[in-house]
Parts: structure tokens; C-alpha cells; sequence
């Protein structure tokens, strides 16, 4: 940064035309940008070996979160630049002003309270002059009641025997979040009980769903907010078409009943269909779809774990709600991670973001969190309609280890892309593991650890010619390292903890979004596409001319209706 080029610090002189100056002409932007020519190559080698208290200055812990930052290419100085950052741009007014149920979703004017969803039952959240909390926890008791009856065999099909499989019809939010939640918690889980998350709108879902369902059994789930959702509706007509072929006839509102409920909040729509809607399961305007699945979205998983595991989740989430909304930035463990993607995004140009949990129960969390990360995030626009001039959102991607290690962690260790990385493990297998397969855990963690060291120190021409590698294969077999990787440990996978994972991450995507000035929490990109299909649909099965279609969009039609024999 030129010296006779100043930028105004923002907070320090608290004038509100500065607070709108655009986050690259900030001061505090471009301390960053000179701080990061200062560090340059500058290895984890060095920074490990010049500083013995690393380690401990750059570890928290956080409820049952053991976090170690120290692999991240950050010096101290770093940290207070980001934070000043952080505090330029009023992260923490964004964050009280969530909290207190300001409608900060600007676009579609709604409070954003999915804290409030596991908000203590003697807590007190309003909006619009609204405690909000007696509405969530009248929810969550109708839940649990409902759930109980399912997990006592009690609630009984239209032939009079009890449901054993449950079928969860929904998408987005009301897909990922519980079928997410539900594999991450099946040692927790009722092994007598079935479950099965139908979300695509390709038929092969719901096939796979029902091909060896017994409709006398089942019970269906059906989750939308509007109860419009086009997947959704479709899947869930047609499931009401398999149960009343099986069981009844058109019109059977008794079989609907006992085989049907809703988690939406239009009750005209849930009577429309047929379910009754004392079976009808509310949640909000101020409940995003991606921040759902602690909400009545997550009804199923409230069958699967019972009431009291679900409410030590939501437990769980609170603890992290009031470390993020309490502890100071230099602790703050959302905003340090939130802060670390606004240093690789902004000053690394690392455009993905790896999320590479080491337990087979977490396999769906990357994907759930792709839409939590990508949907909120994935912004080119600032709050007040201002194009953005700075990159946002990464891709996020994963996949469980040890697999991945066969697959893409060669181009972690050797490619020339910088994927910054979240390795998550846990010192227990789950509960219910036989005696003979827990030794393996041991070989699991292992892989973790020696992973995170691998991708932040690497192995060097020297060492690997140390190790007797041929001369021609030392530059093959030689590791540049300084790959920087974040570690998360947990005693054990429980409910508890998958809330505090999730909450972290959720605050951690909303430090980002309020640091890039998008509004995180509306998905227009999402809507375009679905109107289009409606458009395109007539033309797909009756040969309708759709005006507006682009030629090549014109050709393929016409090119799937040759393929169908339907020219």
C-alpha cells in the first residue's frame, strides 16, 4: 500500500459513508494485501520453527470441538489483520442484529432465526415484537409426541400394523439436513425402523425408495415450506398414487391419514392433498431451507434418535449460538474460520474449500454443507445491489478419508491448485461398533494425522533422496507441502457434537457473507432454472413451440423427442 494513497479506517472514524466504502479500498484490505507480499513463499517450515508456542496460540478449545488452526499459512500478525478486518466491516453488528431478530435477509425483508430454533425453552427471541421460542418448543413437543408413537409401534397403519419404514419426500434444505443428520447419528438411531430420503425428481429416487416397501408399513414425510415445491409435490403425488393402489382407492382419506404427514406452513395446501392437518408439523418465514433441519424438517430424525437425542443436539447448536454471540474475536472460533476463507479466497486465490471428515457416519456433511457454503454465499452482488468486485463463496467439496486419499488427495499433495482443507476425526468409533472392528479406528486417525503433516510439510529433494529414492524419481516423489489444512477433534460423534459441527459452520458462513457484504440468505439463482423447466417441460412431451429457447436448448428438445419416438 502506497503512502500517498491512505485509506479511511471505517470504525475508527465511525462515519457512515466510510462504512460503505467497498471491501477492496478498505484500509484494512489492503494491510492485507501488503502483509500478504511480506509473507510471500514463506513456508509452514519456517513458521514452525521459529515459533515453539505455535501450536498452543493457535489451538481452542470450544465445547467438545478441539480445533488446531497452527497448519493455516498465518503468522500473529495475520490474525489481527483479519480481525481488524472483521470489526471494519461490523461483523458483530450483523451478527446482534440476527441474533435480535432484525430482518438482515434484505432481499425477501425476513428476520433470519434459525438460532431461535434451539434457543432454550425459558429464552426469550423476538421479531417483529414476536417471542418466537413458546412457537419452536410447541413444535418440538408435537414432534416429539408423534415421534414417540412411531418409535413405540403404536402409530398404526390403514390395516392396523404399526409403521416400520418412513420415507422422507423433500429437497434442498428439506432433503440434505435430515438425511445428512439422520446417517451421522444411526448408531444413535432405531434399528428396527427404516429410513429413506427421496428428494430427485427422476422417478429412480422414488423406485429405489418403494421397490421393496410394504405400503401397509410405510409412512410418508413430506416436507415443503409452501407445499408447491415442484420435486417435491410430484414425488409426493405419486407416493399417494402407490399407497392408495395397495390400500385403498381415490378419495381414501383414512389411508392418507395414517400413512401421510406434512412439515410445511401452508395448511390449505397439506388439506388439499389430503393429509389431515393435525399432522402438520410448522416452521417459519424466518427458517432458511439450509439452516432447516433442526426444525420440523427434521422430524424424521427425531423418529430415528428419539426426542431427548434430537433436544441433546439442539443443545448442541445453542452452545456454539452463545460462544459465537459471546466470546471475544481473538476466541471466537466461527469468526477465525470465517476470516481464514476470506484470507485463502481473497489473498491466496484459492477458489475451493475441502471438507474431508475421517468417519464413515459424516459422509453426506460435505454435500450438506455445499449447499449451506454455496447457496449462501455463491453471490456476485452485494446487500444494496452493488456488483461485487471481489471473489465470494468457494466451492466446497469432500468426501470421507481414507477414500479420498485414493482419489483426489494426489492433487492436494502435488498440484498446483491451493485447496485449503478441514480435516475432522474423532478419538472414539460410535457406540454401538462390535469389539473386532474398533482396532481399526486407530488406523482411521492415523491416516488423518499423518495427512495433515503430510500436506503441511511436505518432503523435500533431500529427504526423499535420504530415503534412498533414485535420483530420476526425486523430483516425482518430492512433496512442496504448505498445503494449509484445519484439524477439528471430537471425543466421539455424538449428538451434541454434530450440533456444535453444524453451527460452526453456519456462523462460519455467515462471518464470510457479512465480510463480502452479499446477503446470505436468499437463493434467487435457485428459481431461474426452475421456471425455465416449466417452460421447457411443454415442449418435451407435447411438441409445443416455447418461445425464447436459445437454438442449441431448441435442437436438444428436439433431439430428446427423436430419442423418445416422439416426432
Amino acid at each position: 500500500m502506497s503512502a500517498s494513497t491512505p485509506l479511511p479506517r471505517a470504525e475508527a472514524t465511525g462515519d457512515r459513508a466510510e462504512a460503505a466504502i467497498a471491501l477492496d479500498r478498505r484500509y484494512e484490505w489492503k494491510a492485507l494485501e501488503e502483509h500478504r507480499a511480506q509473507l510471500g513463499s514463506t513456508h509452514l517450515r519456517e513458521l514452525f520453527d521459529a515459533d515453539p508456542e505455535r501450536v498452543d496460540r493457535n489451538s481452542l478449545r470450544v465445547g467438545d470441538l478441539h480445533v488446531d488452526l497452527s497448519k493455516n499459512l498465518v503468522t500473529d500478525r495475520t490474525w489481527r489483520l483479519l480481525i481488524d478486518l472483521a470489526r471494519a466491516t461490523r461483523v458483530a453488528d450483523l451478527r446482534d442484529a440476527m441474533l435480535s431478530g432484525e430482518h438482515i435477509n434484505v432481499t425477501e425483508d425476513r428476520a433470519v432465526l434459525h438460532t431461535a430454533l434451539r434457543a432454550p425453552r425459558e429464552s426469550v427471541v423476538r421479531t417483529d415484537g414476536q417471542d418466537v421460542v413458546p412457537q419452536v418448543h410447541r413444535v418440538l413437543d408435537h414432534m416429539a409426541g408423534f415421534a414417540e408413537k412411531v418409535r413405540a409401534r403404536t402409530w398404526l397403519g390403514r390395516t392396523g400394523r404399526p409403521v416400520t419404514r418412513v420415507v422422507n419426500i423433500g429437497i434442498g434444505g428439506s432433503d440434505l439436513g435430515p438425511a445428512m443428520a439422520y446417517e451421522a447419528l444411526r448408531p444413535y438411531s432405531d434399528r428396527g425402523l427404516e429410513f429413506r430420503f427421496v428428494s430427485n425428481v427422476d422417478g429412480s429416487d422414488l423406485h429405489e425408495a418403494l421397490i421393496d416397501a410394504d405400503p401397509a408399513t410405510t409412512l410418508f414425510v413430506v416436507a415443503s415450506k409452501t407445499f408447491t415445491t415442484q420435486e417435491t409435490i410430484t414425488n409426493a403425488a405419486e407416493a399417494k398414487r402407490w399407497l392408495l393402489d395397495a390400500l385403498g382407492r381415490e378419495g381414501d382419506d383414512e389411508a392418507v391419514a395414517r400413512h401421510f404427514v406434512a412439515v410445511s406452513t401452508n395448511a390449505d395446501e397439506v388439506a388439499r392433498f389430503g393429509i389431515d392437518t393435525t399432522h402438520m408439523f410448522e416452521f417459519w418465514d424466518w427458517v432458511g431451507g439450509r439452516y432447516s433441519y433442526d426444525s420440523a424438517v427434521g422430524l424424521p430424525l427425531m423418529i430415528a434418535v428419539g426426542p431427548e437425542q434430537f433436544r441433546e443436539m439442539l443443545r448442541g447448536f445453542h452452545l456454539m449460538d452463545e460462544h459465537f454471540a459471546t466470546a471475544p474475536a481473538e476466541a471466537n472460533l466461527p469468526l477465525l474460520l470465517g476470516m481464514l476463507g476470506i484470507w485463502y479466497g481473497g489473498f491466496h486465490e484459492a477458489h475451493t474449500h475441502a471438507v474431508l471428515p475421517y468417519s464413515h457416519h459424516l459422509a453426506s456433511f460435505p454435500a450438506y454443507l455445499q449447499q449451506l457454503d454455496m447457496e449462501s454465499n455463491g453471490k456476485s452482488v452485494q446487500r444494496d445491489g452493488r456488483p461485487v468486485a471481489w471473489n465470494t463463496g468457494p466451492v466446497v467439496w469432500g468426501t470421507p478419508g481414507t477414500n479420498g486419499q485414493h482419489a483426489y488427495f494426489q492433487l492436494l499433495h502435488q498440484g498446483t491448485r491451493l485447496v485449503p482443507a478441514d480435516l475432522i476425526g474423532f478419538a472414539r468409533p460410535g457406540p454401538d461398533l462390535p469389539d473386532h472392528l474398533r482396532g481399526q479406528h486407530d488406523l482411521l486417525m492415523a491416516n488423518l494425522f499423518a495427512q495433515g503433516q503430510a500436506l503441511a510439510f511436505g518432503r523435500t529433494a533431500e529427504e526423499a533422496a535420504a530415503e534412498d529414492v533414485p535420483a530420476h524419481l526425486v523430483p516425482h516423489r518430492t512433496f512442496p507441502g504448505n498445503r494449509p489444512t484445519t484439524t477439528i477433534l471430537a471425543g466421539q460423534l455424538t449428538p451434541a457434537v454434530l450440533g456444535q459441527l453444524v453451527a460452526l459452520y453456519e456462523h462460519k458462513v455467515f462471518v464470510q457473507g457479512a465480510v463480502w457484504n452479499v446477503n446470505s440468505f436468499d437463493q434467487w439463482g435457485v428459481q431461474l432454472g426452475k421456471a425455465l423447466a416449466k417452460r421447457v417441460e411443454p415442449a418435451l412431451t407435447d411438441g409445443e413451440d416455447v418461445p425464447g429457447l436459445d437454438a442449441s436448448t431448441a435442437s436438444l428438445v428436439e433431439q430428446y423427442r427423436s430419442f423418445r419416438h416422439r416426432d
